[in-house]
């Protein structure tokens, strides 16, 4: 298992960070033809699909800027040498735009309508890593934008500085960076190594997973591990051992993985983050998985590494568009 190449990890682009605080930066990169304008909206990105490949509808400058869009929605993405890359995000068009707070601009039908869509979750792992890249970062950064309008200091209400990488408080002169959600999510083996996946309550049907959570304040990852998964099965974790990490911008998490391996077998659900566990060896998790009693993670997730890497190779079956 190749854990440097997750899904959502893939990122090829030179994010340029110096670049960022050129108060133009974003107006002087759509004047140049070779820059290239990722579309993201309601936490969708634009894509095309051809032959049955899917790609980010990259569009030239001259697409976008003779639409007389209203300042603000634009993200700078980073270079790659050959083009500069930055995101619009959309607001719904058919909903008015009249909360100032709202970063998101309306691009009418001219850019919204007709268009193809795609969540990211599901095509993730088919997108090449440039293009996985710059999607995980324009949707991570929309999704602060649009929970994470006013100061938390005052409530003022924050201007978008630094070609969309910081919000600035005119009020107290604050500055405040996009979040990182922090989760831990554990392929938990036992010492027959056998494999426990669970079922949290708001998953359709006979959909199964990894566990997961998040980390508390003032918490090593480590404990997170073997909190969460006393928390939700009753089951002690002994041997934690670090696999890799992806993000997961839905809307904010970083998913740090790893194998934690049980000391205790005896599943006791909490009912309310899960539902349902189950121990699985090899040939029953390959047997349920082919009758549809278990449908597995996506493919784009880390959940889903995880599961393979205990498995020994791919397995069969997706949850949703391709996988979930």
């Amino acid at each position: 298992m190749d854990w440097t190449d997750l899904p959502l990890a893939r990122a090829t682009i030179d994010r340029a960070s110096e670049l960022r605080a050129r108060p133009d930066l974003v107006a002087d990169l759509l004047r140049e033809e070779s820059t290239r304008v990722v579309l993201t909206h309601g936490g969708l990105v634009a894509t095309t699909t051809e032959d049955g490949s899917i790609t980010l509808d990259l569009l030239a400058p001259s697409t976008v800027v003779g639409l007389d869009l209203p300042d603000g929605g634009w993200l700078y993405l980073g270079t790659d040498g050959a083009s500069s890359y930055v995101a619009l995000v959309l607001a719904d068009p058919l909903v008015e735009v009249t909360d100032l707070e709202r970063f998101a601009v309306d691009g009418g039908e001219d850019l919204v309508a007709g268009r193809e869509w795609s969540q990211l979750r599901r095509i993730g792992a088919v997108l090449d890593a440039r293009d996985a890249g710059l999607a995980t970062t324009a949707v991570a950064l929309a999704a602060w934008h649009k929970t994470h309008p006013r100061c938390p200091r005052c409530g003022t209400l924050t201007d978008v500085v630094q070609a969309g990488w910081v919000r600035h408080c005119p009020a107290d002169g604050s500055d405040h960076y996009p979040r990182t959600d922090p989760a831990v999510i554990m392929a938990v083996v036992d010492e027959d190594d056998r494999l426990l996946l669970g079922h949290a309550v708001q998953w359709p049907e006979h959909r199964l997973s990894t566990l997961a959570g998040y980390v508390e304040p003032g918490e090593a990852i480590e404990h997170a591990v073997r909190r969460e998964v006393a928390e939700e099965v009753g089951v002690v974790i002994g041997e934690v051992s670090y696999r890799g990490s992806q993000p997961w911008p839905f809307p904010a998490s970083l998913m740090l993985a790893f194998r934690a391996r049980a000391l205790t077998t005896q599943i006791t659900v909490d009912g309310v983050e899960v539902t349902e566990a189950q121990w699985f060896t090899r040939a029953e998790l390959v047997d349920q998985v082919a009758s549809g009693e278990v449908l597995l993670p996506m493919r784009s997730s880390i959940a889903r590494v995880l599961i393979e890497e205990w498995f020994g190779g791919e397995l069969a079956g997706d949850w949703g568009l391709t996988g979930a």
